[in-house]
């Protein structure tokens, strides 16, 4: 058997077990966030902490999760049964909603090795969005001013200790989250997919040998490793600049900049965003694990389909941030949109600098946000009820065809709540969900078009919009028009009345709100 073939055998088998993993969870979970939209992530690390393997998940969460465990590991050694639990974006985490559990895999045992202590052989570790973890509104996704309004902070924490769950704990997290049943039905479905990812690891090593998956875990790492160099080769060297920009924080402070210095030097690349805006009030900064995640993204996205994706595609890679900035905030500073809006205009940041050195590679701006909506409040029976979703918009046309119309791109890889799920679980109507016409920007290839999606509440509502793309359009290249800028309406008797990108809302019964999400850009001069 070739290497080669070798290699891809025991990437599909390594990552089978991490989408086995998130078959459970999101079987398993409660709340129509993980069940219906797929917000989770589950990987496997090496025994040093590196990613090895993941399932098709959210780039966001996976590219964030090797800085989780490079500051976790070496602080918090994990012994057979331990669980540790976090969501402290200055800590490792990305925002507060995003709960990450990890476990080691003790495999020593199988092959009988003796002289000294058990070590890790493997760490599991999966990240979900939880659909409230406290804080000043329902959802957890504030325009607040603080990361303590932003829900409940969790330091690295055991959760289990050598399988005995730390009830102390359980039962303090749970009280400060709204509807506490159903996030704990969603964490005990992350503590099952760690289970079943102890389950089969252990399989995995009794059918190869516990050799054999150290020597091709290795062997992944440094493949990955040099296609990712062979990628960056090939790129031009040089240094390219782009800035693009945030609508603003919330609270006032616009066009808050994101500017990227590329440098490409032979197989190796440099993306320095210390000249970016300095950390802002709202919250839109994002921790450096998002930065790079969004970095990381882009350059996978180079590789051909099908590739294992792993830490030796970041290898070649360095990310450069500027503490005080909004691309490396510090504590309390808020980062709820950071994770959300501001990893999104990261990636296009990092496109523009790309197509500057691949001008007939890199597609045009896609939407550029993920439209967060939360509402909550109690339904007509008096039960407190909580709801997050993103939604979708057009992707960037590009040098081989226009973008696709209403899908969620690039850092999120989720999927919408059905409509009939959405009433049938909240007091909620969904009375339009269209594609946005005339939405995409014109060019030879046009940009997809945006979304409609228009709720009537049924009840009184506390509701929050952290949205982007509302002043700043997706960008076209290569002369193609950029796309629609996005809009946030309630619909009133005498008209609409525009709402602002970021914002709080209560609303009384009978309210209808509209999003309408942007357009992605044109690519190419249009021929009309």
């Amino acid at each position: 058997m070739t290497l080669a073939l070798e290699l891809t055998i025991f990437n599909k088998l390594f990552a089978a077990v991490a989408e086995e993993m998130g078959i459970v969870l999101r079987k398993s979970a409660f709340s129509p966030n993980i069940k219906e939209r797929r917000d989770y992530s589950c990987a496997i690390f090496t025994e040093r902490g590196e990613l090895l393997a993941q399932a098709a998940h959210i780039p966001v969460h996976l590219g964030a999760l090797p800085a989780t465990m490079a500051r976790i590991l070496p602080e918090f050694p994990l012994a057979p049964g331990d669980v540790l639990i976090l969501n402290d974006p200055y800590w490792g985490g990305t925002h507060l909603p995003d709960i990450t559990l990890i476990a080691a895999v003790y495999l020593e045992n199988l092959e009988g090795r003796a002289g000294g202590p058990p070590r890790p052989t493997f760490y599991l570790a999966n990240r979900a969005h939880h659909a409230d973890v406290g804080g000043a509104v329902p959802g957890s996704m504030p325009l607040a001013r603080d990361l303590r309004e932003e829900g409940v902070i969790i330091p690295p924490t055991y959760l289990y200790r050598r399988g005995e769950l730390n009830k102390a704990f359980w039962e303090e997290l749970l009280s400060g989250m709204r509807v506490p049943a159903e996030r704990e039905a969603d964490l005990a479905a992350q503590v099952a997919a760690l289970n079943r990812g102890l389950e089969r690891l252990p399989a995995l090593a009794q059918r190869y040998g516990l050799a054999k998956l150290a020597t091709m875990s290795q062997a992944l790492l440094d493949y990955s490793e040099r296609a990712t160099r062979e990628v960056i080769r090939a790129i031009p060297d040089g240094v390219f600049d782009f800035t693009d920009y945030l609508d603003d924080d919330g609270y006032g402070h616009q066009d808050l900049a994101i500017r990227l210095k590329l440098t490409v030097s032979g197989e190796e690349a440099v993306l320095d965003f210390s000249e970016s805006a300095d950390q802002t009030e709202g919250g839109v900064n994002a921790v450096p694990p998002v930065v790079e995640a969004a970095c990381s993204y882009v350059f996978l996205s180079l590789l051909a389909e099908d590739f294992p994706v792993n830490q030796g595609c970041f290898r070649p890679l360095t990310v450069i941030t500027r503490k005080g900035s909004m691309l490396d905030p510090e504590f309390p500073a808020p980062v709820a949109a950071g994770n959300v809006e501001t990893s999104q205009r990261l990636v296009d940041a990092v496109l523009g600098a790309l197509s500057r050195a691949l001008p007939e590679v890199i597609p045009a701006a896609s939407q550029g946000t993920m439209n967060n909506v939360a509402f909550g409040g109690l339904d007509a029976d008096g039960r407190e009820f909580t709801y997050y979703e993103t939604i979708g918009g057009g992707l960037g046309g590009g040098p081989s065809g226009p973008g696709l119309s209403g899908v969620h791109s690039h850092m999120t890889n989720t999927r919408n709540t059905p409509v009939e799920v959405l009433e049938h679980d909240y007091p909620v109507m969904v009375e339009r969900y269209a594609l946005r016409e005339g939405s995409g920007g014109a060019g030879a290839h046009p940009g997809g078009l945006g979304l409609i999606r228009q709720f009537r509440f049924l009840t009184e509502v506390s509701v929050s919009l952290l949205t982007e793309r509302r002043r700043h359009a997706p960008y076209g290249l290569n002369r193609g028009q950029p796309g629609a800028c996005g809009e946030n309406v309630l619909l009133t008797p005498h008209g609409e009345q525009p709402l602002p990108g970021k914002v709080n809302l209560t609303l009384p019964s009978g309210s209808r709100l509209c999003i309408r999400t942007p357009g992605g850009g044109g690519w190419g001069a249009s021929q009309d």
